[in-house]
């Protein structure tokens, strides 16, 4: 029943984390090489904060991970159930909660897609039509990669349909992909400290020279010279308004992705089932 079901039924137990002090190379490390969204970060073995892409890329020049972080996250105990973590991530329009014990020590993390692979197995064969987002951010092919970022961080969307000037879907693109074509560039800038200028009688070009410090500056670059069409995954899983929500979530769960575009019988795009949206027929059940 699903009534019965723990967080511990569904978490993940050997979690990717972080560790203070950190830096936010060791971070993106991470995250491609675990192919995961974000991670707990810890300091004396206990949840301190969450990482995540998002927080990478609206701080593409921050380098420490404690200003990189978002602090104080949403946790939740090991012993409650499954259909709570649930409501508090629908509710609270997040993606994952660190997982603890009664003396705060991280014991897993429990994300919207390991709760998904629950749904996929509870047979719910109620449409998902009732349950699509209302609104639908779609970018056209052309799009230079900057702006792709820009517009997804403004609507607050992790994934966004491609559209070509036919508009006919091609693609999608997720924040993965984004930080995936990611390059980190370091330059070194110029700071004048000196207080004097040549105006100055008393101050030695020799000084002014000294006074001139140079340092290096690392920051997240997105290339300007690709463009959306260049990084979009075009061989796309999509289903119909008129799919059940266990095979939505089947799709999702067998081909680890968090979002299907929904299209009616011509291929046209018609609107977005995201992962968050399937938690509703759980939080639903009585």
């Amino acid at each position: 029943m699903v009534q019965n079901l723990k967080v511990e039924d569904a978490m993940v137990k050997n979690v990717a984390s972080a560790t203070l002090p950190g830096s936010r190379d060791e971070v993106l490390a991470i995250l491609k090489d675990k192919k995961v969204s974000g991670v707990p970060v810890l300091k004396d073995n206990k949840v301190v904060g969450i990482v995540s892409r998002t927080n990478i890329l609206k701080n593409p020049e921050e380098e420490q991970l404690a200003l990189l972080m978002s602090r104080n996250p949403i946790t939740i105990h090991v012993g409650e159930s499954l259909k709570e973590a649930a409501r508090i991530l629908y509710e609270k329009n997040i993606r994952r909660l660190p997982v603890v014990s009664d003396g705060g020590k991280l014991e897993g993390l429990i994300t919207t897609a390991d709760i998904i692979g629950t749904i996929a197995d509870l047979n719910i064969e109620t449409p998902i039509q009732q349950y699509l987002s209302p609104n639908v951010y779609a970018l056209w092919s052309e799009t230079p990669l900057p702006v792709v970022s820009l517009l997804m961080d403004l609507s607050d969307v992790k994934a966004c349909p491609i559209v070509d000037a036919g508009l006919n879907l091609v693609g999608i693109i997720s924040d993965r992909d984004v930080v995936g074509a990611s390059i980190i560039e370091d330059r070194v800038e110029k700071s004048d400290m000196s207080a004097g200028n040549d105006d100055d009688n008393w101050t030695w070009e020799s000084m002014r020279d000294t006074m001139s410090i140079y340092y290096s500056v690392s920051r997240v670059r997105l290339p300007a010279d690709k463009v959306a069409k260049d990084i979009m995954i075009s061989n796309m899983i999509t289903a119909t308004s008129l799919a059940s929500v266990d095979s939505c979530a089947k799709k999702m769960k067998r081909n680890k992705i968090d979002q299907i575009p929904i299209i009616d019988a011509t291929g046209k795009l018609q609107g977005m089932l995201r992962d968050r949206d399937l938690l509703l027929p759980l939080i639903e059940v009585e």
